[in-house]
């Protein structure tokens, strides 16, 4: 993955624009494209700022670890559940439309893990 630009970058770009020069021809100037000088602007404008965002990580594991409780009591209450059944379950009950393997990452987080076990099957088979 690459790195972000630089701070001084980023604030030298934002100094020619509020020195009167155009996005696009202070795109040009610092060989970036005019898409990021546009970007960066806005950044400026809305949050007083030219950080870069954070690369990387898991971002979106709170929606469901919101209702990890509730995942863990009907796993716990039905053990023979499968991911699709709680996936579906999520999406009936509180709107939340989730893939299987995103249940899954959030069972593996709290320990919980579905391994085939041969004792299992034979005491199903008979």
């Amino acid at each position: 993955m690459t790195a972000p630009l630089s701070k001084d970058l980023r604030e030298r770009l934002i100094a020619a624009v509020e020195s009167g020069q155009s996005r696009r021809a202070a795109a040009k100037r610092f060989g970036v494209a005019a898409s990021t000088a546009i970007k960066w602007m806005n950044q400026w404008r809305r949050e007083g700022h030219v950080q870069p965002k954070p690369l990387g990580g898991d971002r979106h594991s709170h929606r469901m670890e919101a209702h990890a409780a509730e995942i863990l009591k009907l796993v716990d209450a039905t053990p023979d559940i499968t991911l699709a059944e709680i996936a579906a379950h999520m999406d009936q009950a509180h709107g939340v439309r989730v893939a299987q393997s995103t249940v899954w990452r959030l069972l593996d987080r709290h320990g919980l893990t579905f391994k085939k076990n041969g004792a299992r099957k034979r005491a199903a088979a008979a």
